[in-house]
């Protein structure tokens, strides 16, 4: 089980979650500490180690829109957060598929900051509240991507003799 410890809208772009103006630091060591770095309580716990790895953001329609910009993904990566959104954008989604950040496509969702989550057998779970919610499944390729930790660690394992 995880806990949900942020619930966010429709439309969280890129810059909400990695803002452009620390584009100038791109290592995925580094660009961590500006995730949501303009909600600054929320940046403060990931920063100080307050938010527990596994943990889950949940939001609405097109999660990650706006730029192209794979260190969105990776900020989130680097705290081996679960993304549930009830959509994501394209270019956000296949980012994340490729740096192995976990994202359940949930169109239906209800969370709230605190409930627990179990993301299980096509479904996620509210523990809290006692509901189910189907999940849309990625193709299989695209989940082994995934599952491998993302398509370096992938194409690694395939290429292995």
């Amino acid at each position: 089980m995880a806990r949900v410890v942020q619930a966010l809208g429709d439309d969280i772009s890129t810059d909400h979650i990695y803002p452009g103006r620390f584009m100038a630091t791109v290592l995925p060591s580094e660009t961590p500490k500006y995730a949501f770095a303009d909600m600054t309580e929320f940046n403060a716990a990931l920063v100080g180690g307050s938010i527990a790895p596994g943990s889950v953001i949940v939001a609405g329609q097109n999660f990650g829109c706006g730029s192209s910009r794979e260190q969105a993904a990776s900020t989130l990566k680097g705290y081996d957060l679960t993304i549930v959104a009830r959509g994501f954008a394209r270019i956000f989604l296949q980012n994340s598929i490729n740096l192995g950040l976990r994202t359940v496509i949930c169109p239906a969702i209800e969370a709230s900051v605190g409930d627990e989550l179990r993301v299980e057998d096509g479904r996620v779970v509210n523990v809290t509240t006692a509901r189910a919610f189907d999940t849309v499944p990625l193709p299989a390729a695209r989940q082994a991507i995934i599952d491998a930790g993302g398509l370096i660690p992938y194409v690694r394992a395939r290429l292995a003799p």
